[in-house]
């Protein structure tokens, strides 16, 4: 390898080790956004839009963690009383772990999906938010699929490019878009990023009220 070879590889590297550490800022940062908006019960829903949920399928298993996470600190404080450094660092480390899943309940409870004048805004978790213009959109139709453990988020066939957003292996409805368009995931390429897709799958809560606000603009 040249020389100028290994400095781009390296530039590469730093630009690439940049981004996961300005990504794990900004996942850091919508914590405590997401808190905030639930002690004011402020869900991000624009003006004139419905927010639905998707958190149903995972609500268990997220308040289950938290609770455990919260048992563990003093049991863990009183094994390490004795030394005061491991002690604190523990507490400090514990209190962080248990606000953070705190934060990723709150956020799956304040980024709801929305359908208003504007379009569907389909979100997942903290990262994930994709706009969807009523001119974009094509068709909305209930349709529940259960996928294998693991598969893609981007299905791929002869005649469609899906964005699969599943809630525990499953998604409700089905959004066909009018063109192949470009949405921006969560990562980096070939995952991540720009991708170019022209249709989605997701799960939301209560899929018979989402599809009953979509005709009132579709």
């Amino acid at each position: 390898m040249s020389v100028t070879s290994e400095r781009r590889a390296a530039a590469s590297a730093w630009q690439r080790v940049a981004s996961l550490a300005k990504r794990a800022l900004l996942v850091e940062l919508r914590i405590y956004a997401n808190i905030v908006r639930f002690v004011a019960r402020r869900p991000a829903v624009a003006p004139g839009a419905v927010g639905f949920g998707y958190h149903q399928p995972v609500m268990t298993v997220l308040v289950v963690f938290i609770v455990l996470s919260a048992v563990e600190i003093p049991v863990i404080d009183l094994i390490v009383h004795r030394w005061p450094a491991v002690r604190i660092a523990m507490l400090v480390l514990g209190i962080w772990g248990v606000t953070w899943m705190f934060g990723l309940l709150c956020g799956y409870l304040m980024r709801p999906m929305t359908v208003g004048p504007a379009g569907i805004r389909v979100r997942q978790g903290l990262e994930l938010d994709v706009a969807l213009a009523w001119d974009d959109i094509a068709s909305v139709a209930r349709v529940k699929v259960v996928d294998e453990p693991k598969s893609p988020r981007i299905e791929t066939t002869d005649a469609a490019r899906t964005l699969v957003l599943r809630m525990q292996d499953e998604t409700n409805l089905r959004i066909e878009l009018e063109r192949p368009t470009v949405v921006r995931l969560p990562g980096h390429a070939p995952k991540g990023g720009d991708q170019e897709i022209t249709a989605l799958r997701l799960w939301v809560d209560d899929p018979k009220g989402f599809l009953d606000e979509v005709r009132r603009h579709l």
